[in-house]
């Protein structure tokens, strides 16, 4: 499960904090998903680096299976991201010099895992309709062949949470339509959490729970 509750956040400046989160809680269980909308500086994508603990709050707690990321020292935090979360983001943030599947598999070095991962790599982009691509460079693929790639990679490590940050932003319609389906499909399949920040109305309504951002809060849509 994951939980959020009363969160803050904070940045410094010259003339004082400024709020960009405040009071947000959220609650969603297994193989629950949900969007989340809002107007650009809203807070959407900070509330999912939280969430994802790649940032970290300013008051407030984030728990994900039982466990607040947030006390955990530096390594077992990094840890805890690579085994629990996978992150899809707008700019697919793929390594230019690596292969499809090399990309794919890029968490896993990092992984406390002895397992060969090899097979679930391929198993996964054959999932996203990739499996003759496997050897390619970021550099001969479409945006939405990319952002494909990026979601495989995300599911590697077989997370619990999987946190997308306007993942069709940079597409064109039928490739984001493409990408929509496969994020649900794969979720599905995954049992995971899901959560999407994104601008697209389309993307949003084709989730059963959905969230606006309103005065640094988060309100139910």
């Amino acid at each position: 499960m994951l939980e959020v509750i009363n969160l803050s956040k904070n940045y410094p400046t010259p003339r004082g904090p400024l709020k960009v989160l405040s009071g947000v809680s959220l609650r969603l269980t297994l193989g629950n998903s949900a969007a989340i909308m809002g107007p650009s500086g809203s807070g959407k994508s900070t509330l999912l680096h939280i969430i994802g603990a790649l940032d970290t709050p300013t008051s407030g707690t984030v728990t994900l299976d039982g466990a607040d990321p947030f006390e955990l020292g530096e390594k077992a935090l990094a840890a805890f991201r690579n085994e629990k979360v996978g992150f899809v983001f707008q700019d697919h943030c793929l390594l230019p010099q690596c292969s499809v599947l090399e990309n794919v598999l890029t968490p896993t070095l990092v992984s406390r895992s002895n397992s060969d991962h090899t097979e679930r790599a391929r198993m996964l982009l054959d999932q996203v309709g990739l499996s003759e691509r496997i050897e390619h460079r970021p550099s001969e693929l479409s945006g939405g062949e990319k952002q494909r790639v990026s979601l495989a990679r995300a599911l590697i490590n077989e997370p619990l949470l999987l946190l997308c940050d306007e993942p069709t932003g940079n597409l064109d319609r039928k490739s984001a339509e493409v990408v929509a389906s496969l994020l649900l499909e794969l979720h599905a399949q995954q049992n995971t959490i899901l959560v999407v920040v994104t601008h697209s109305v389309d993307l949003a309504a084709r989730f059963p729970t959905r969230y606006e951002m309103v005065d640094r809060g988060l309100r139910q849509a």
